[in-house]
């Protein structure tokens, strides 16, 4: 090697190794801006349920129609019976259902399959389980309207697909190679089509005169994959072709799987964290995950057919169903407030066009219609609470004629819907929801047989929802109608029963019927209370804390019977409880973790003089209630409804008065929070000593500025900024204590 070459070897190796290291510090730099909250999701947790409903291991986009899950009992179920192209509504009602088989399977019987747990693979936007008894691999990953299945085949049999009977509709097989179906539900339909990247035959079973099951069948035994991909439509089949070939023009099964993998992320990395545990961060971006599975978007290329009117809508915005407002007015649609207020808009603006189509505005909107469980006329605090925060792409006028409608001409009866009975006229006009004396018979047909009249639950209910109502009258200039709902709102106060301590059913005379609020009115408590006893219920005020804490005997016995709660003796065997009351789950001394009432209780301890105790007890509920694990979720999770409160918590403040545009603080299980705000903008939390055992607020500032309580408004937090927490070990007892620290909105929003 010649002088100048050596040298110039040289030179090149000294610039190559600058590269290397710049490259590699680039990298180092964009991997570690490239965060990855997905990896934290774990779709099992909550797998298993104490009692009632376990989470589905479901997948599916953000807000989309497409919803799909392994039809099982729960997660130690160790046989699947079939797969839908999507469910009609979160919890269940599968459409379209399908087995994978091979081998000898006779076609006049319905397949099913063991599967492996270790085996299954299960992301938001992919899964893959081994269907032992056919020794095929099945995967899934979905689309927004459409979904794409793969099946893989480790045998050299025949293989086959199961088409469950449609209820309704039916299966059909088109020379193209093509699959359509129609089923029918709730007076409705629903569209699917589908195609094959391999051409089988298609067969019927009957039994009897009726069509029972269908079968596609490749007789090519060396046949290792087929693929499946197809469109769903509440339209036509045309649109389910079409919703197809828009999102999925090709045989691209990772590019689909990829495609949903990034806006999962998209949507998860709103919320950034540093600090906690891997299993609070499983716990809670699990719990982000669920946050999105309803409501969900059901407009298909610019239109959508909405089964309230029975009619095909063009040029709105889109319309969006599914959805229990009494589980979800509390953190779920709070949530989006903040995450995705736009879509929040789409949502108001549904309910207000069901009104407009159905003349009532709706409590659990399905995507078939109105459907009446629970109690209440929760949408008006929802719509309230939306319109405070800035969500306000939707006519308020119409919304509040609604509200208005509901408050003076619905029936208050629960699982009930439509026109007011003779009951609620009764009701009406004494200021409370009339009960039954234990033994007595029923006098209105409406009232259903096993849900009862739930008579105190109805009375605060309704209280919370004309509050609401006044409130956006007196936003809206509506002066009288302000001063009429102002006056119904403290209806609650007719059933508190001083003596007793607890709000207790009065009899349509006006004479108290003397009750154990822990244990009596039969199943669930309904006679009186709903799925919780008259410990949840004695806090269902918190529309008006102020006015309860008068009613207790002030600010210190408030707090007193708070405490009690915690602590008061289930005063018979946990199997009794149970028996009695399956919803009241997750329990601490009288608290039900596991049902929505009981949600904001530990939150107030910020409106007494001991807000460390808030700090205390959501933590200690967290930790006990939500593991990362199958049995990670103490109640019916529905469909988001829990799982906000999850997010709230964790994240270490929580809206306590939906109606309220202001946040209470807790104690966050991550040492930084940032929340990308939609504006561009961000909130966050800084905790910086945070940890398992530092959950106490030391002190606490806001841009700066000192925080002397644990309040924030929602304009705060949308107008970005930081929250700086100092914690400890041991809590500051002093801080936040002051009655005047309490946000005046409180003291005179009534």
């Amino acid at each position: 090697m010649t002088k100048f070459n050596y040298i110039s070897g040289i030179k090149y190796m000294k610039l190559l190794v600058i590269v290397l290291v710049f490259f590699s510090c680039n990298l180092a730099y964009t991997q570690s801006e490239n965060i990855d909250n997905l990896k934290y999701v774990d779709l099992q947790i909550g797998g298993v349920a104490p009692f009632l409903e376990p989470t589905k291991t479901r997948m599916h986009l953000p807000n989309s129609m497409v919803r799909i899950y392994p039809d099982r009992k729960d997660y130690k179920d160790d046989q699947i019976k079939s797969f839908p192209l999507t469910t009609r509504k979160h919890r269940s009602d599968p459409l379209f259902c399908l087995l994978p088989v091979s081998g000898n399977v006779p076609e006049n019987s319905v397949p099913i399959s063991a599967w492996d747990q270790e085996l299954e693979i299960a992301h938001p936007y992919y899964y893959s389980t081994w269907l032992e008894d056919f020794n095929i691999t099945l995967e899934f990953s979905p689309g927004e309207k459409t979904g794409f299945y793969r099946f893989n085949y480790g045998n050299k049999e025949i293989k086959k697909l199961f088409l469950k009977k449609l209820n309704g509709g039916d299966w059909q097989l088109n020379e193209d190679g093509s699959l359509v179906g129609i089923e029918s539900f709730e007076g409705m339909k629903a569209y699917a089509y589908g195609v094959f990247d391999v051409k089988g035959d298609f067969a019927k079973v009957k039994t009897g005169k009726n069509t029972n099951n269908s079968w596609i069948t490749w007789n090519n035994t060396e046949l290792k994959q087929v693929n499946f991909k197809y469109g769903i439509s509440f339209i036509s089949i045309e649109q389910a072709k079409n919703n197809l070939e828009k999102e999925m023009p090709n045989w691209d099964f990772e590019k689909v799987k990829n495609n949903a993998k990034d806006k999962w992320s998209n949507v998860l990395n709103q919320i950034e964290v540093e600090g906690g545990t891997e299993a609070h961060r499983r716990s809670f971006y699990t719990a982000l995950y669920r946050s999105y599975e309803r409501m969900i978007n059901i407009t298909e290329e610019g239109k959508y057919y909405s089964n309230y009117d029975k009619k095909i809508h063009k040029g709105e915005q889109n319309f969006y169903a599914d959805d229990w407002v009494w589980d979800t007015f509390l953190a779920l649609h709070p949530l989006r407030y903040i995450l995705q207020p736009d879509m929040e808009s789409d949502m108001m603006a549904s309910y207000v066009r069901m009104y407009q189509q159905s003349g009532w505005m709706p409590q659990f909107p399905q995507i078939h219609g109105d459907v009446p469980p629970m109690n209440g006329f929760h949408s008006t605090i929802m719509i309230l609470d939306a319109y405070r925060k800035g969500i306000k792409n939707f006519d308020i006028n119409v919304a509040y004629e609604a509200m208005k409608k509901n408050a003076l001409d619905g029936t208050m009866v629960p699982w009930r819907l439509g026109a007011a009975s003779p009951l609620d006229k009764l009701a009406l006009k004494l200021g409370y929801f009339p009960a039954l004396h234990p033994g007595e018979k029923e006098t209105e047909p409406l009232v259903d047989s096993f849900e009862k009249r739930q008579a105190v639950a109805v009375t605060l209910a309704q209280s919370y929802d004309d509050w609401a109502l006044a409130q956006l009258a007196k936003d809206l200039g509506k002066v009288q109608d302000y001063e009429y709902f102002s006056k119904t709102a403290k209806n609650y106060k007719n059933l508190y029963w001083k003596e007793k301590g607890f709000f207790m059913p009065k009899d349509a005379a006006g004479n108290w019927i003397d009750i154990d609020p822990k244990f009596d009115g039969g199943m669930g408590g309904r006679d009186y209370y709903d799925e919780n006893n008259g410990w949840t219920y004695l806090w269902s005020v918190q529309q008006d804390v102020l006015g309860l804490q008068k009613l207790m005997g002030g600010r210190d016995a408030f707090e007193t019977r708070l405490d009690q709660m915690f602590r008061e003796d289930l005063g018979r065997s946990v199997y009794a409880l149970n028996a009695r009351f399956p919803d009241f789950t997750g329990i601490v001394g009288q608290f039900s973790m596991g049902n929505e009432p009981s949600f904001h209780i530990p939150y107030l301890y910020n409106l007494t003089k001991s807000p460390w105790k808030a700090q205390k007890k959501i933590r200690t509920l967290l930790n006990t209630w939500f593991k990362d694990n199958i049995f990670g979720i103490p109640g019916d999770e529905d469909g988001g409804g829990m799982s906000a409160f999850v997010v709230f918590s964790s994240m270490g403040f929580y809206p306590i008065t939906p109606g309220i545009p202001v946040y209470t603080i807790g104690s966050p299980l991550f040492s930084k929070i940032k929340i990308n705000l939609p504006n561009g903008k961000a909130f966050t939390i800084n905790a910086p000593n945070c940890n398992e055992k530092n959950k106490y607020i030391q002190k606490a500032s806001l841009n700066g500025k000192t925080l002397d309580g644990p309040w924030f408004t929602h304009e705060d937090l949308v107008n970005g900024g930081t929250l700086e927490l100092e914690m400890g070990s041991h809590p500051n007892k002093a801080w936040g204590a002051s009655e005047e620290n309490i946000p005046q909105i409180f003291k005179t929003s009534n």
